[in-house]
């Protein structure tokens, strides 16, 4: 890649651009400074409204229970505590510019656990930095938790929020002193934090009746020594129907490079045609008849992912990933879009509307069909209006410590799930069983490799060969690349080895469903994708090895899990009368 390439394909980020407001638990508010302020990075709310959205089913109660919930918008990340009830639910919320997921924020829960404060860390430069978002009551709740814990916390670049204080050390109009204005300066130092004095003169919140003058009780507290401490702004024309004017800050970090685009090949267009072309006419002159070692074995099965690697680069597609990236987009919605902004006549308008409207249509009704048609049963299709939880957004701790940077993440996932890695085995319970005779291994048939592909999922993710079930099945379609996968098999059968490229993978990790936190390595579920052509093998040999078992008698007849043609009815006829 050139390098004005490379430069057009990553964003760098020099700054966080950041707003607060109080919006007076009117979510009206919300839903606009989502949809006008995505120039910002991060928005910090207080007294966010939350409300019943629904009602889900419930093991307790026949009218279900309530699910509560607040404002939620695509190209936004929410962080907030779960709602205990609709009374008792935080007063403060923040959401994250979706662009800024690379800098992997989190909640801050185990430091502080107050519904008036919220707590946020994220990585920059390999190092751990701190937004604290408060909402102070009349009664200074959030002020007296911070006094009394003293949580030592290293690295906050801001707090801010509503303080409810009214002093005359940030507000001239006011001519007194409160007490409760020096434990809030004490909690401030404490955290290494200086009182930000705005560069416009404003008050910060509106008086709604002629008897009490507006005031300035909304703060930015900076570091020390911060650059652009006394620089932020009041916006009194921004305060929309809220009685609180946003304050606004940005404040420069180490440059961040975050990638804003992708190499892909879209399904069902000109690259992807090209790709299994020039894949299919690779495999079909690559002879494996004469592999004899190890070496040829291992040579031949690299050559063929370089074929493939290679059709993929030549054909791959650099697509731009933005907050309007979506799954159904097409290359007809392409045209269209173009079609409009060159000319932006209404007919053109209309025209991509329609495009839209009916690729949409087309791709849910085939996932639709997806589930109805397959072995799926159909309430797979209510995942789609199930409630809708929180992201992870709880730092992973692994022995007691957060980890804050990918290289702690992957020690903690690593010691989690490959616990068994230097795992000693006792291969003596093989001398309990009897000695049978020997067998030889039958070459494998077209036929066994061809019902082991029929069965595999379309929908499935690749590993790194790239290689899907569906573009498999198109390339072995062909006879003569069936017959050299085939050949490659048996070789690994008589030569006793797998080789390296089958055992390479790529795991993706994912949240296990209703669990309470996601702060642990065993509240996640690993998912391991190995390339493609070995797994296809390791069917063949799964349904053979199966098959020669069961027909020696060789698999106890309680053993029902991983069994062809056994299912739950088999366990419970087992548990009600063998067990």
């Amino acid at each position: 890649m050139l390098l004005g390439e490379r430069q057009a394909a990553n964003m760098i980020l020099k700054n966080l651009n950041i707003l607060s407001q109080n919006i007076c638990k009117n979510h009206l508010i919300v839903n606009t400074i989502l949809k006008t302020q995505s120039h910002f990075d991060i928005i910090l709310i207080q007294e966010l409204s939350w409300s019943v959205i629904c009602q889900v089913p419930s093991s307790v109660n026949s009218e279900g229970k309530n699910l509560i919930g607040t404002v939620h918008h695509p190209n936004w990340i929410l962080f907030a505590t779960n709602p205990v009830n609709k009374a008792y639910s935080p007063k403060v919320t923040a959401y994250i510019n979706i662009r800024l997921s690379p800098l992997r924020f989190s909640l801050c829960c185990d430091i502080i656990n107050h519904p008036d404060i919220l707590l946020m860390s994220f990585t920059n430069n390999h190092i751990q930095y701190f937004i604290m978002n408060v909402y102070s009551d009349l009664s200074h709740t959030a002020l007296k938790y911070l006094k009394d814990i003293e949580v030592n916390i290293n690295n906050v670049l801001i707090m801010t929020g509503d303080f409810n204080i009214k002093d005359s050390l940030w507000d001239p109009s006011f001519l007194h002193h409160s007490t409760i204005s020096d434990d809030l300066l004490i909690i401030a130092d404490f955290y290494n934090l200086a009182l930000s004095t705005p560069t416009n003169s404003y008050p910060t919140r509106y008086s709604d009746t002629v008897e009490e003058a507006n005031s300035t009780i909304d703060l930015m507290f900076l570091r020390y020594g911060s650059s652009k401490i006394n620089q932020h702004s009041v916006h009194p024309d921004w305060h929309l129907t809220s009685d609180h004017a946003p304050l606004s800050i940005i404040i420069p970090i180490v440059d961040e490079i975050i990638s804003t685009s992708k190499l892909s090949i879209q399904q069902k267009s000109e690259q992807e045609n090209a790709f299994l072309e020039e894949v299919t006419s690779s495999f079909k002159n690559f002879d494996t008849s004469n592999i004899t070692n190890k070496k040829d074995l291992k040579f031949m099965v690299n050559k063929l992912n370089s074929l493939v690697d290679q059709a993929w680069n030549k054909n791959a597609k650099r697509l731009r990933i933005t907050k309007h990236s979506k799954k159904w987009w097409s290359e007809e919605c392409n045209k269209a879009l173009t079609d409009y902004r060159t000319s932006r006549s209404l007919n053109n308008w209309k025209m991509f509307k329609k495009v839209v409207k009916n690729t949409k249509r087309a791709f849910f009704n085939l996932k639709i069909g997806e589930v109805a048609d397959k072995s799926y049963n159909p309430w797979e299709l209510m995942k789609w209006i199930n409630k809708h939880k929180l992201p992870t957004t709880k730092a992973i701790k692994h022995e007691g410590q957060p980890c804050l940077t990918l290289e702690n993440l992957w020690d903690a996932l690593h010691s989690t799930f490959n616990t068994a890695l230097h795992r000693q085995v006792n291969t003596e319970v093989f001398n309990e069983l009897s000695p049978k005779p020997t067998t030889a291994w039958t070459p494998f048939s077209k036929e066994e490799f061809r019902q082991a592909l029929v069965k595999c999922n379309n929908s499935s993710a690749p590993g790194p060969d790239k290689l899907t079930w569906r573009y498999l099945k198109i390339i072995l379609n062909q006879d003569s690349c069936l017959s050299y996968i085939v050949n490659i098999a048996d070789v690994c059968i008589n030569l006793e080895h797998w080789p390296n490229h089958f055992k390479r993978s790529s795991t993706v990790i994912i949240p296990k469903p209703n669990e309470p936190a996601f702060d642990s390595p065993k509240s996640f579920r690993p998912i391991v994708l190995l390339n493609t052509i070995g797994k296809l093998i390791e069917k063949a040999i799964t349904e053979r090895l199966q098959f020669h078992v069961i027909k020696n008698d060789f698999i106890h007849s309680s053993q029902l899990d991983s069994l062809k043609f056994k299912s739950t009815t088999d366990a419970g006829i087992a548990l009600t009368h063998i067990i």
